[in-house]
C-alpha cells in the first residue's frame, strides 16, 4: 500500500489546498482525465481519509442519455445545472455515487469518481466496510462512498472551500497510462468511450479493463 504517497505531500509542505473552480470549469472529459491521480480528502467526526482517484467516468451535458440532467432540472439533480466544483450525490440502492459538476452553470455534466486507491485512514474505512482487504474498499463508486461516509448531506458541497470533503493534486504526480473503455454499470449510452482508468491498478472497479491507451497527463 503506497502511503507515502500522501505522507510525501504532507511533507512538501503542501496544506491539501483544494483544486480551484479553474479546475471543473472544463468539459467533463477532460476532468475526468485530469481527475487521475488526485486526492480525494474527506473528514468526518475528527477522521481524516484519503484516496487516490484511479478510475472516473464522464457525463456529458447534451446528447448523452445516461446523463442524470438529459431530461430536464429536477430537485434530485439540481445540482448538475449549477457552478462547477461542487459535489453531485445521488443515491442508487442502498449505496450513494458521488460526482464533481463541470462546466458552466445551466450545462448538466459531471465526472463520476468510480474507484479510488485507500492511502490514509483506512481502518476507518475498514469500519464501514466491514471488509478484511484493502483492495475491496474502495473499488466501485457505493463502496468508496460507503468507506468516506459520502452521502446525500454532502450534496452541493463547495469542493474548493478545503473542508469535508475536496479534492487536491500532488505536489509529485505518478506517472501511469490511462485506458479508456465504454462506460460500465449504465443501460443506455453505454457503448460511450468514456470511462477513464489508470491501467493496471489492482484499485479500479470490476468490468472490462481494456480498450485503448494514453499517456497520463495531469493538468491543474
Amino acid at each position: 500500500m503506497p502511503q507515502s504517497s500522501y505522507e510525501a505531500l504532507l511533507q512538501d509542505g503542501n496544506s491539501l489546498a483544494p483544486l480551484p473552480t479553474t479546475f471543473y470549469a472544463r468539459d467533463p472529459v477532460t476532468v475526468a482525465r485530469a481527475l487521475l491521480g488526485m486526492f480525494l480528502v474527506r473528514e468526518d467526526n475528527g477522521e481524516t481519509m484519503v484516496g487516490r482517484i484511479v478510475e472516473t467516468e464522464a457525463y456529458l451535458a447534451t446528447q448523452d442519455p445516461a446523463c442524470h440532467g438529459a431530461r430536464g432540472q429536477t430537485p434530485r439533480n439540481a445540482t448538475m445545472f449549477g457552478p462547477p466544483g461542487y459535489a453531485y450525490v445521488y443515491a442508487i440502492h442502498r449505496y450513494h455515487c458521488v460526482n464533481v459538476v463541470t462546466e458552466a452553470p445551466g450545462r448538466p455534466s459531471a465526472v463520476l469518481i468510480r474507484a479510488l486507491e485507500p492511502l490514509h485512514g483506512l481502518k476507518a474505512m475498514h469500519r464501514r466496510r466491514r471488509v478484511d482487504h484493502a483492495v475491496h474498499l474502495t473499488s466501485g463508486p457505493g463502496k468508496l462512498c460507503q468507506a468516506l461516509a459520502i452521502d446525500r448531506a454532502l450534496d452541493a458541497w463547495n469542493l474548493t472551500r478545503g473542508s469535508r470533503l475536496w479534492l487536491v493534486a500532488p505536489t509529485k504526480p505518478a506517472a501511469c497510462t490511462i485506458t479508456v473503455t465504454p462506460r460500465i454499470g449504465v443501460t443506455s449510452a453505454h457503448e460511450l468511450p468514456l470511462r477513464f482508468h489508470e491501467a493496471a491498478n489492482p484499485f479500479v472497479s470490476p468490468g472490462k479493463r481494456r480498450k485503448r491507451a494514453a499517456p497520463c497527463r495531469h493538468n491543474t
